[in-house]
């Protein structure tokens, strides 16, 4: 019997790999996290089933104007900040849309309060506050599987009729009555032993960045791989908004800027404009009928 609860976790294992890592050269620490980091793909690839359920499941939800939640404490919960704050400008998605719980508040981004992923209490309470419906999808993000504001988190949402997701690299035992969907990449002991920042953050990261770009493609997003739905915010955005719409319509810089700025800066706007001939109320209206979707707006 172990004298910690968390000694069994394999996000606290010891790696016998790093067992001397500090008295090793420079180099040598580089090349072992480089030899370490490539175990994460495979992990990763190995839940590749799931993921693609998961981006399934959040497509159907954002489809239906529904929410994408994403939970975590710490390290875990900053991934999901960063997701959160990535998509809107990326492709197009209101704020309300998809929205970071973070277990501490905003405070909690840039100074760690570690003691607050302690409390399931808070997680239920924080939760419920979002108001969590059958259309949304809730994503509980914690490397150990065990972290009780996220649990407290998934149990609130679910009780609302919320879907549920839980992205970890803990062990799958015990955890599939926590979420209708558990993706679970194992990644193995880190070279600082319980640092899931390394491995296990990278990870979640590919698996986040994985569930919302694969669901963002299936609602219309992206016109193969070009993001129309970017929002032109700076001098690069806009850049690449025009360089878009050069692109699917074939016309040059010239007339792909001044259809931009017929279009209110709107990439699908102006790329119906151009491939059509209408203007720009009626290349709105056209992409509404389509749901959003370019493919489908230009098709006769």
């Amino acid at each position: 019997m172990p004298s910690s609860k968390w000694q069994a976790l394999p996000t606290e294992a010891r790696n016998p790999r790093s067992r001397a890592l500090d008295t090793r050269p420079t180099l040598d620490i580089v090349d072992l996290m480089v030899a370490e980091d490539r175990a994460v793909v495979a992990a990763v690839r190995r839940e590749r089933a799931r993921i693609a359920r998961g981006a399934e499941m959040l497509a159907d939800a954002l489809g239906r104007d529904g929410r994408l939640l994403l939970v975590g404490a710490g390290t875990s919960g900053r991934l999901g900040v960063l997701e959160a704050a990535e998509i809107p400008p990326t492709f197009g998605a209101s704020p309300r849309t998809v929205q970071a719980v973070m277990a501490g508040g905003q405070r909690a981004v840039f100074r760690a309060r570690e003691g607050v992923e302690d409390d399931e209490a808070l997680g239920q309470r924080t939760m419920r506050r979002r108001r969590p419906s059958g259309r949304d999808v809730v994503i509980g993000i914690t490397a150990s599987g065990v972290t009780p504001f996220v649990r407290g988190a998934l149990v609130a949402a679910r009780a609302g009729g919320a879907r549920t997701v839980l992205v970890t690299c803990g062990s799958t035992t015990a955890l599939a009555d926590l979420a209708d969907l558990v993706i679970a990449p194992q990644t193995g002991p880190e070279v600082v032993t319980g640092s899931t920042r390394l491995k296990a953050g990278t990870a979640t990261k590919m698996v986040l960045n994985m569930l919302t770009t694969i669901a963002m493609v299936r609602i219309g997003k992206t016109y193969g791989h070009l993001m129309v739905d970017v929002q032109a915010t700076n001098a690069k955005l806009k850049d690449r908004a025009r360089r878009i719409v050069s692109a699917i319509a074939g016309v040059d810089d010239r007339r792909a800027a001044a259809l931009l700025r017929r279009a209110g800066g709107n990439v699908k706007v102006a790329v119906v404009m151009a491939k059509t001939g209408v203007t720009a109320s009626r290349a709105r209206a056209r992409l509404a009928a389509a749901r959003g979707s370019l493919r489908r707006g230009l098709a006769p």
